[in-house]
């Protein structure tokens, strides 16, 4: 689904924001993109949706090259990818159905799959009783929840979860994570950029970890604790 192979990243202005990435993500993984401010993150997520390419190395994503990748692949690339902010980004004068099927209607859905599809997401987000709900009624969590079945509501291979409790409490912030959880058991792919440690202990699984651009680990939760702890000390 998603392969980085010795992947560079240089700014104009001369920040070195990645040098030799490579990690693979499977058809239907999940798992959690750790590190400190700075340390690349955002940058993987930019190449990932073909906001920027990457200085030297390849990125894919599904068949797709994103160091080639053609100004009229990029609506087909995008239709494949869910992105989940960490400040909802919702349309304020709209409702929740509304949020969510503007999403399939940019992609030239058709009215009768609109009908069929919204109400189906937004009952596995657990907000089927908020369709008509505009988002300032509607707390935190729940927000989140339509920008996950707005990620979700084209069918994507894979969905990117930006920092997506970063304005939640850790109750709510467990739920969304328990959430994500379920919507890759179905088969979706999944990147959860978080640096909320706790969070990613409870639920445990993969930690891809980098730090001033350069991964320095890729494997289960415990062994990744283990190793803190053992540096900490």
């Amino acid at each position: 689904m998603v392969r980085f192979t010795e992947v560079f990243k240089t700014y104009p202005n001369g920040t070195n924001a990645l040098r030799g990435v490579t990690f693979d993500l499977a058809d239907g993984d999940f798992a959690f993109l750790v590190g400190p401010s700075g340390s690349g993150k955002s940058s993987i997520i930019k190449l990932l949706t073909g906001e920027i390419a990457p200085t030297s190395g390849r990125v894919g994503v599904g068949s797709l090259d994103m160091s080639h990748i053609k100004l009229s692949q990029m609506p087909y690339h995008r239709r494949g990818i869910g992105v989940v902010f960490q400040d909802f980004r919702l349309i304020e004068k709209k409702s929740v159905y509304e949020n969510v099927a503007f999403a399939m209607r940019t992609v030239g859905a058709s009215a009768s799959e609109i009908r069929k599809r919204v109400p189906y997401v937004l009952d596995l987000v657990g907000l089927d009783g908020k369709m008509k709900a505009m988002p300032q009624e509607l707390s935190g969590g729940e927000q989140q929840r339509v920008a996950i079945a707005r990620a979700l509501v084209n069918n994507p291979g894979l969905i990117i979860a930006d920092e997506p409790t970063g304005n939640l409490d850790p109750a709510r912030s467990l739920e969304i994570l328990m959430l994500l959880k379920k919507i890759n058991e179905l088969g979706t792919s999944m990147l959860v950029v978080t640096h909320e440690k706790t969070l990613v202990r409870k639920l445990g699984g993969r930690i891809i970890a980098i730090d001033e651009g350069r991964i320095i680990f890729d494997g289960t939760d415990g062994d990744y604790f283990n190793e803190e702890s053992s540096e900490a000390h």
